[in-house]
């Protein structure tokens, strides 16, 4: 990270950054880190994303990963660097809560997609043309943090749609790969049982997100959706009476 010596450098009021040299043993850094928070509010550290060594240094000092700043100059270059930090009201990692933290922090995180299969009483599906994509999709959105993904589908039908609509069992698991510029994801799609066909004349569209919504039949959906869209709203149907199932990009 420098060739100086293990330094600590206040760089804004409060907050200190520290830098190490390569091999540094974790109980110096671990130090520095807790002297530094007796006058500091904040340590931060940036490491390389492809010093591995540094980022285990920093994470087992006690500092939880916050991000990556990207294009920071260094030495005149534009470079990425992770954000490691240590608050002093962080819990000690002694403590398992700060523990768990600590690991929280850095461990992978998935997002997730709640989804609803609302069926009218010719099985034709609920279908959303999109305002941010040409291809139509089931109603839904993604879960929030701290979020049960079932709350979330429901949360996000009534806000789209205006639409009060339980979500019923969870019909399908849909692992989504890395995509155009999105990391991957797991699309969950609940059953949101079956409705006259006028449930589309309650409708009320969130006109950011939804130009129109219809019942569809299976054949009109492989039209109108994305491959793997329409090979998901398959595999929904054909589990309704078959409990959970797990799919990758609708196939299974």
């Amino acid at each position: 990270m420098t060739d100086q010596p293990t330094t600590v450098t206040t760089v804004a009021e409060g907050v200190a950054r520290i830098a190490w040299l390569p091999g540094e043993p974790v109980d110096v850094v671990r130090r520095e880190v807790a002297q530094a928070l007796t006058r500091h509010a904040r340590v931060e550290a940036l490491v390389d994303p492809a010093d591995d060594d540094g980022q285990r240094t920093a994470t087992w000092a006690g500092m939880r990963r916050e991000g990556v700043m990207r294009g920071v100059t260094v030495d005149g270059s534009p470079v990425d660097r992770i954000v490691y930090a240590r608050l002093a009201t962080d819990v000690p990692t002694d403590q398992p809560e700060g523990f768990r933290a600590l690991l929280n922090s850095f461990l992978p995180r998935k997002r997730a997609i709640g989804q609803m299969l609302i069926r009218d009483q010719d099985a034709r599906v609920l279908l959303c043309q999109l305002t941010y994509k040409r291809d139509w999709d089931l109603p839904g959105g993604v879960v929030e943090v701290g979020e049960s993904p079932q709350v979330a589908v429901a949360r996000e039908v009534e806000e789209e749609l205006g639409l009060r609509l339980p979500a019923g069992p969870l019909l399908l698991t849909d692992w989504l790969p890395p995509w155009s510029g999105w990391d991957d994801a797991l699309c969950l799609v609940f059953d949101g049982g079956a409705h006259d066909a006028s449930l589309t004349d309650r409708v009320v569209k969130q006109v950011r997100e939804i130009r129109s919504a219809a019942f569809c039949t299976l054949e009109e959906a492989d039209e109108l959706c994305a491959d793997f869209t329409a090979r998901r709203v398959r595999a929904a149907v054909a589990n309704l009476d078959g409990g959970p199932a797990y799919t990758e990009s609708g196939r299974g």
